[in-house]
């Protein structure tokens, strides 16, 4: 089973990444973008049995920092 993590900082939180990537957007030109928040996608492939239990586990242990992290778990198919 194919499953995507989505990984994102809370709301609150400063996200350096993002502030640069607004940055550069403006600096090439590109206007209207009011605010960027910079994440990212874990792509897991699992066997067909993993439960969801399981699955947010994972998360909650190791892909996301749940002090300042956010986690979206989608199972892809």
């Amino acid at each position: 089973m194919k499953v995507n993590v989505h990984v994102s900082l809370k709301p609150g939180v400063l996200d350096p990444q993002g502030r640069a990537i607004h940055h550069a957007l403006e600096g090439l030109g590109f206007a209207g973008v009011n605010d960027v928040r910079a994440g990212r996608l874990i792509a897991l492939d699992v066997a067909d049995d993993t439960s969801d239990e399981a699955l947010d586990d994972m998360c909650r242990k190791l892909l996301a920092n749940m002090v300042i992290e956010n986690y979206r778990i989608e199972k892809v198919g």
